[in-house]
């Protein structure tokens, strides 16, 4: 490929809307629509991350859902490596569920309470390698755990014994099992001590360096984002409003919405 010559996106969202019905009456017919998502398109070159950045209610939780299939799409399409996988059947999407992983918001809530961490962060291989022994399972969560700086000693304990950054830590060795590409990161600090928010932003950009992933990293708070996204997309009402480098978004930001966002951030 020439050096100057665009790469074709890993990732290309295009019109994308995502409406929820509103019911209503004794029959419980469809009285309106909430328009969670309502027409937003955006490109993700692999190995980059875009934060996605927006009020609570924006849209921006339903936009990573819809991505990875977890809310169907109302209209618009989503190509992954120029494959449009927005309209596949679920056995033809299956492929795209090793690719594709998500890092949730709680890091408790998202971990099953009765299960062991071996079995959290094994259950992915168990369904895309089925082949695989229990050996090699916990030879590959034993390495996980390490990659995510916690200890293969714990993978008997369960999810109530480790703090909240420990669990996300567990939550991101999840993602990472089955060897994904891109990773939709669901505010995945927000829960999290203001004290542990760098430490789980700096590990996440670790692994970004060493396994060459891609993220879509969403967020409400534009200072979360400063450091980890090369581009940034601010969204409101189901609408990207501005979209532009991070850079430019600090330095010159545009859209109103935008002002208002960074208003709201100490020290930017």
């Amino acid at each position: 490929m020439p050096e100057n010559e665009p790469s074709t996106p890993l990732l290309s969202v295009r019109d994308l809307k995502v409406h929820f019905p509103v019911r209503g009456g004794v029959m419980q017919h469809t009285v309106d629509w909430v328009r969670a998502v309502d027409g937003i398109s955006f490109e993700i070159p692999r190995g980059k991350t875009v934060g996605l950045v927006g009020e609570s209610g924006s849209g921006k939780t339903t936009t990573g859902r819809a991505i990875a299939r977890l809310v169907p799409v109302t209209a618009g399409e989503i190509h992954y490596e120029e494959q449009l996988i927005s309209r596949l059947g679920n056995r033809a999407f299956f492929p795209y569920r090793k690719k594709i992983q998500v890092i949730f918001q709680d890091p408790f809530s998202s971990l099953n309470p009765r299960m062991t961490i071996f079995s959290i962060i094994a259950e992915p291989l168990e369904i895309h390698f089925p082949q695989w022994s229990r050996a090699q399972r916990q030879a590959r969560v034993a390495d996980l755990l390490e990659k995510v700086g916690l200890s293969p000693d714990f993978m008997e304990r369960y999810p109530h014994q480790f703090s909240g950054g420990q669990r996300q830590r567990i939550g991101i060795a999840r993602a990472l099992a089955v060897e994904p590409e891109f990773i939709i990161c669901d505010e995945p600090v927000s829960a999290l001590d203001v004290s542990v928010q760098a430490q789980i932003v700096n590990l996440l950009q670790d692994l970004q360096d060493e396994f060459g992933l891609t993220y879509l990293f969403i967020a409400h708070d534009l200072a979360v984002v400063e450091h980890i996204s090369d581009e940034v997309l601010v969204m409101t009402e189901g609408r990207i409003v501005e979209q532009a480098s991070a850079q430019e978004i600090y330095s010159n930001p545009q859209h109103p919405y935008t002002i208002k966002l960074l208003e709201a951030v100490p020290g930017i």
